[in-house]
């Protein structure tokens, strides 16, 4: 009887043995999940990498900003403060000061838009730039570069 059961597949009772005789349509389709789930980790992995790139180039953009503006709005308008003690700003150095802020605190300054404006009561920046996908890009060859932006803006103000 033992021979016999040896003979099927099986050299135990309870099956713990060699394997049964399986359909060979299973053969290979671990090797097909496995495949399917890194092509989906590889996707979830290049979004995850470029939306990191992203967070941390749009907290450097604002670093750079908001010195940019903290500085600028130091540049008071001094004849004004002096005759009737109003503190605004000089529009063109609060300009000058913000640009020259940001562009210091830019690793690429060329790579990067800016934009100062200043009037008599506040001064913002914007300062922008654009990212490539990395593995992504592998999926969508023709999609556009990651456009991050961010605007700040400062007024000065008297202290008594």
């Amino acid at each position: 009887m033992a021979d016999r059961l040896r003979r099927r597949g099986t050299a135990h009772p309870s099956g713990r043995g060699r394997r049964a005789d399986r359909p060979s349509s299973e053969r290979g389709s671990i090797t097909l999940w496995l495949l399917g789930l890194c092509v989906v980790l590889l996707f979830v992995g290049g979004l995850a990498l470029d939306l990191w790139r992203a967070l941390a180039e749009r907290q450097a953009l604002a670093g750079a900003a908001d010195a940019a503006v903290a500085a600028a709005s130091a540049e008071l308008d001094e004849d004004a403060f002096r005759t009737d003690g109003t503190v605004v700003l000089d529009p063109e150095a609060a300009r000058r000061r913000a640009r020259e802020e940001a562009a210091e605190r830019l690793s690429d300054p060329q790579g990067h838009v800016l934009e100062a404006s200043a009037t008599a009561e506040q001064v913002r920046v914007r300062v922008g730039t654009e990212l490539d996908l990395t593995l992504l890009m592998l999926l969508r060859p023709t999609a556009d570069p990651l456009r991050v932006e961010v605007d700040a803006a400062a007024a000065p103000e008297a202290r008594r």
